[in-house]
């Protein structure tokens, strides 16, 4: 058994869904050209930490030194229905984002990635180096997976797998070891085509994620606009959201699912095997009042372990109190 064959078995082992394999390169000109756009006409709004890093972030290289290949995996994250998850509630409540429904992505993925970095190290006779990359790192993931073959981002600008759909958490290890790469679903996505709109040729005449978006935030030319997103006025947002995109929130507490849900290949995705890491079916709707009399200590016990911690008492308390006037 070839070498990529035993990382890609230990993976599975570990409860990864899928893994593939690229070079340490820079991201095509295509990817490349869309992020810097992007930035620079203002669509990332109040992410100033998106501006940052920009050569480490389209390239692996710059990130570990000497580093020749990426390990990219993804694990589907996508719960069981929310009908079999969510008891019958009486009081006004806030939906949360399906990923936030479980413990800490962060924590859990990065401790299988060091499981997997040391059985790694244990079959190979070479000292090799190793950087563990789980979101936080500057680096455009989703442009590497689709370059690895996981599948291809899709109008909802998320990275889509034929048969997970698009609620996968991803995750990269960039290595010194030079590994024979996977090949690309889009043969063309690695060359340095400049007019090509990253979009799989399937996704181009389907809209129903940009016609899901409550707010508008997928635009017509294929961009986010991060200002009229719910996800990121709910989760990284601190100041007061717009009233004409507040109206819109419905009950979103915390994040916004709707352009994921909608996508046809999500519709048929199998739910989480991986029972290792906690879900909490009680997070899938929170009682609103519950929210607002909390304290910041009762904040940070009950959500020590989980992605809602991020957005901050104040930020969630604005959220429900926005969710209790669109329930009115």
């Amino acid at each position: 058994m070839g070498l990529e064959k035993k990382i890609k078995q230990k993976a599975s082992e570990l409860g990864f869904d899928i893994v593939g394999i690229t070079d340490a390169s820079a991201i095509g000109a295509a990817h490349r050209n869309l992020l810097a756009d992007w930035l620079k006409d203002g669509f990332a709004a109040n992410m100033n930490y998106m501006h940052r890093n920009f050569e480490k972030r389209i390239n692996p290289a710059k990130l570990l030194e000497n580093a020749e290949s990426v390990i990219c995996l993804g694990l589907n994250y996508k719960p069981k229905s929310r009908k079999q998850n969510i008891t019958d509630k009486k009081e006004p409540t806030g939906k949360v984002a399906d990923y936030a429904c479980y413990e800490d992505y962060h924590n859990f993925i990065k401790g299988q990635l060091r499981n997997l970095t040391e059985f790694i190290t244990s079959i190979t006779s070479q000292p090799v180096k190793f950087k563990i990359c789980v979101d936080s790192v500057p680096l455009a993931e989703r442009a590497l997976a689709e370059r690895a073959g996981l599948g291809f981002i899709g109008k909802n600008r998320m990275l889509i797998n034929s048969q997970l759909g698009s609620q996968i958490f991803l995750a990269e290890i960039i290595t010194t070891l030079k590994l024979k790469k996977d090949k690309p679903i889009m043969p063309d996505s690695e060359k340095n085509n400049e007019s090509r709109k990253p979009v799989e040729p399937g996704c181009l005449n389907c809209n129903r994620c940009v016609d899901a978006c409550p707010t508008g935030a997928l635009r017509p030319d294929g961009r986010l606009d991060a200002e009229k997103c719910i996800s990121y006025l709910t989760i990284e947002y601190k100041k007061q959201i717009p009233y004409e995109v507040a109206g819109k929130m419905g009950n979103r507490l915390f994040g916004c699912d709707r352009c994921l849900l909608a996508c046809p290949y999500q519709k048929n995705a199998p739910c989480c095997k991986n029972d290792r890491i906690k879900f909490y079916p009680d997070r899938m709707e929170i009682s609103l009042q519950h929210i607002l009399t909390l304290n910041d200590a009762d904040f940070k016990t009950e959500f020590a372990d989980s992605p809602i911690k991020r957005t901050g008492l104040d930020a969630l308390k604005r959220n429900a109190k926005i969710c209790l006037s669109n329930l009115k």
